[in-house]
């Protein structure tokens, strides 16, 4: 449902943008006040039905959101938990090279995502990697199969039974 709200012939698509205009006429609105009340203060309230199209877009982009929140939780590898966020994907390449700088079996202490130290290899630092290769598979895989039964749905309802599930 989409709802517009109209004071003194403009309309505003939100309470919020409503609650600043009304503001500067000295009335202030919580922005849980009801229809009714907005009436009184000369607001006219019209509610329609969201398009099949826009409910479809803000699904996917739903959908989009929660695949990308996913690709970067931390990783398991060898019962430990690795961070796996845009700082630490920069942490493991520049320990990558620093390990293979150092020759076969060096290792450093890592700190994991639950603060635990353990030591890894270079090896192991790519092996977490090869992890994330194959749950990001899984994840862009489970995306694609929602985006489609998404695109597929004939109403809004079926498109809000669409879930992310990996």
């Amino acid at each position: 449902m989409k709802t517009t709200y109209t004071y003194k012939e403009q309309s505003y698509s939100n309470l919020y943008e409503l609650s600043e205009v009304l503001g500067k006429d000295g009335v202030f609105i919580p922005l849980s006040i009801s229809e009714e009340s907005l009436k009184d203060l000369g607001v006219t309230v019209t509610t329609e039905e969201e398009s099949l199209e826009s409910v479809k877009e803000h699904k996917i982009l739903t959908l989009k959101i929660q695949r990308d929140n996913a690709e970067v939780q931390p990783i398991e590898y060898r019962s430990n938990l690795y961070d796996y966020d845009e700082k630490a994907r920069d942490r493991i390449n520049a320990a990558i090279i620093a390990l293979e700088l150092q020759g076969e079996g060096a290792t450093i202490e890592w700190t994991t995502a639950d603060n635990a130290d353990t030591p890894v290899t270079a090896n192991d630092l790519k092996m977490i990697i090869a992890a994330v290769a194959v749950r990001s598979n899984k994840l862009h895989t489970a995306y694609r199969v929602s985006k489609e039964k998404v695109e597929a749905a004939t109403t809004a309802a079926d498109v809000e039974t669409v879930i992310f599930k990996v």
